[in-house]
C-alpha cells in the first residue's frame, strides 16, 4: 500500500506488521489484535463474555482485561449464561474477594444481570442475533488511529434496546467497542494489518 493511504499514527511490529498503539504494548495485546479483534461473534457465551468483559473494561486498559480474562473465565461459570444467572449474593461475596479479577461490585453484579437477561432474550431471538441487529449498513474505516470514533448511532440505539431488555453496564461507548471487538464495525486504521487466516 502507499505510504500516503497508511495512517500515519500506526506502529510497525518486528514482524513487520502494522498495528495502533494499544495493540502494539506486548505479545499478548498483538495476538489477541491479529487472531481475535474484530472477528465475528456466533455463539451467546462467546457474545455475552465480550459484552461482560467490555462492561469491565469501562474506565481501565483492554491490557488489564486480557491479563485476567481467564480467571474471569473460572470464575464467572465461562459465561455460561445458565450457570452464572444462578450466582447470588454467596458468590457476589466470593468474587469480591478473588484478587485475580476486578472487584467491583458493580461490574460483578452487572455480569450475573446481564446473564439473566440473555436467558430472557431467547424468547425474542437471542442475544446474538439483538447485537448483530445493530450492524450499520455503510461504515468508512478511520484514516488515522485518533480518528477513531468512540460511539455511533448504532451503539446509542444498541445500549438502549439492550437497556430496554434488562441489561446493565451496556452505555454507547461500551455498545461501540463490542461493535468493534465482534465485526460489526471494520475499525482497522487504513492500512493497519488485518485478521490473520489461522484465528480460532
Amino acid at each position: 500500500m502507499n505510504d500516503q493511504h497508511i495512517a500515519p499514527d500506526l506502529i510497525r511490529g518486528d514482524d513487520g506488521r502494522l498495528r495502533p498503539a494499544w495493540a502494539s504494548e506486548d505479545a499478548q495485546l498483538r495476538h489477541y489484535y491479529d487472531h481475535e479483534w474484530g472477528r465475528p461473534i456466533t455463539s451467546e457465551s462467546g457474545m455475552l463474555e465480550r459484552l461482560i468483559l467490555e462492561g469491565f473494561q469501562a474506565g481501565l486498559s483492554w491490557k488489564t482485561i486480557l491479563q485476567k480474562r481467564q480467571a474471569f473465565r473460572r470464575h464467572l461459570a465461562h459465561f455460561n449464561p445458565d450457570e452464572l444467572a444462578t450466582f447470588g449474593e454467596e458468590q457476589v461475596e466470593a468474587l469480591l474477594e478473588c484478587k485475580d479479577i476486578i472487584r467491583n461490585p458493580q461490574k460483578i453484579r452487572a455480569a450475573i444481570t446481564n446473564a439473566r437477561a440473555t436467558i430472557a432474550l431467547r424468547e425474542h431471538g437471542g442475544l446474538v442475533a439483538l447485537i448483530e441487529s445493530f450492524r450499520p449498513l455503510e461504515h468508512q474505516r478511520p484514516p488515522t488511529v485518533a480518528a477513531t470514533p468512540s460511539s455511533s448511532p448504532e451503539s446509542k440505539a444498541m445500549a438502549k434496546a439492550l437497556k430496554a431488555e434488562g441489561f446493565t453496564f451496556v452505555g454507547p461507548t461500551t455498545c461501540y467497542a463490542l461493535m468493534q471487538a465482534t465485526g460489526l464495525v471494520d475499525d482497522r486504521p487504513l492500512g493497519a494489518s488485518g485478521l490473520l487466516e489461522d484465528a480460532q
